[in-house]
């Protein structure tokens, strides 16, 4: 398993921008266009490109710095999983973050491929609402999507029955016009989407009259989406060609399941720990008891012993949420605290009074120890 830093040679600390430069470069040396179809470029031009998809990314970058590759399984790879890139998603994606090889990769006549053709389909987001107990489990959805599909009409061509697209005579088919200037650095080449046929290469002379043109036209889908244990409010999915399809027989974007955890007044959620605290009286904290409290799908028994403070933290291990897409549980960490009635009866006021006078005020020592103990418990000492 390749380290995504080494491969586009960056420290872990390096920042965004430091990231977009780097592959850049590397992408402009190992491009398919610029090595005579070598298989060892193509290979080292598809590796940089994950490399670069994940850690341009802020929410990708968080997982695999925690995880590696493991964390980017269902939170942000892809149907299901983390995917490798393959060639073609890979010049999509330098396409859509530089532009192909156009600008200053065609400096001095240079110049390589463009993707031309039908456009993709534009993505949909969709919203996973969970609650703590699904996100404990892992759960499946299902979502009603209206989607783009293919026009049954024209099979998806955008040309009327009977007829069909024909080749754009400005670009001549290849979706793109090129300018050449000379200037005192030698020869500029600049490369731009045909206007004529948007970058697509072909003309429809006679739309088609059901979906006007666009080769496309919407319907209503189901799309069951199983998600992992252990996600977390603002992780996604990808689901990799679920999208809309692109006009005139272009591919079908993706669909993003974006997860929206409820709010659980019981807990604090650290990840994959959660806290909570439990009011107990005076005598369970003097002379212990066994006490329920809440776990995230049920009670769980806590045994508190003879003297316990008030403020202790107790840990319950492998109690908490499980690790997303990997092994492991968190912990659930229980914090006992007095509880104080402010309404008293006449016996418990004449019981506690008598307490006291019994007791007598606790001793200096004992105050400034207790102090110093709650204060290195905060500070983690």
């Amino acid at each position: 398993m390749a380290d995504f830093y080494s491969v586009l040679e960056v420290e872990r600390t390096a920042s965004d921008d430091e990231i977009k430069k780097a592959y850049r470069k590397l992408a402009m040396q190992y491009h398919p266009d610029r090595n005579n179809g070598s298989k060892d470029a193509e290979e080292r031009f598809k590796a940089i490109t994950e490399a670069y998809d994940v850690l341009r990314d802020p929410q990708k970058r968080s997982a695999y710095d925690r995880y590696g590759e493991a964390g980017l399984r269902g939170g942000a790879g892809g149907a299901g999983g983390f995917q490798h890139v393959d060639l073609s998603e890979a010049l999509n994606i330098f396409m859509r973050d530089f532009g192909g090889m156009g600008g200053l990769g065609d400096l001095f006549g240079g110049g390589g491929r463009r993707q031309t053709g039908p456009r993709p389909g534009a993505d949909v987001k969709v919203t996973a609402e969970l609650t703590l107990a699904e996100v404990a489990s892992g759960t499946q959805k299902t979502f009603k999507v209206r989607l783009l599909d293919p026009c049954e009409s024209c099979q998806g061509s955008g040309a009327e029955a009977g007829t069909s697209p024909t080749r754009c005579t400005t670009c001549e088919g290849s979706g793109e016009v090129r300018r050449a200037q000379r200037s005192f650095f030698g020869q500029f080449v600049s490369v731009a989407p045909c206007p004529t046929c948007s970058g697509e290469g072909v003309m429809i002379s006679q739309p088609c009259r059901k979906c006007r043109g666009e080769g496309r036209t919407r319907g209503e889908h189901s799309v069951v989406v199983d998600i992992p244990p252990g996600v977390a409010t603002g992780q996604y999915m990808t689901l990799r060609g679920k999208g809309n399809i692109g006009p005139r027989g272009g591919p079908r974007g993706d669909i993003l399941v974006v997860f929206e955890v409820e709010d659980d007044q019981r807990f604090e959620r650290d990840g994959e720990d959660l806290y909570c605290e439990v009011l107990v009286n005076y005598s369970q904290l003097v002379l212990g008891a066994d006490l329920e409290v809440p776990g995230v799908t049920g009670t769980l028994s806590l045994r508190v012993p003879p003297g316990t403070s008030s403020g202790q933290l107790f840990h319950l291990r492998g109690r908490g949420l499980p690790r997303v897409n990997s092994s492991g549980v968190g912990d659930l960490h229980v914090r006992l605290q007095l509880w104080t009635p402010s309404d008293l009866g006449e016996r418990e006021r004449e019981l506690i009074t008598e307490l006291g006078e019994i007791q007598g005020a606790p001793s200096q020592e004992r105050q400034s120890r207790g102090f110093w103990s709650k204060m290195k418990e905060a500070l983690g000492a």
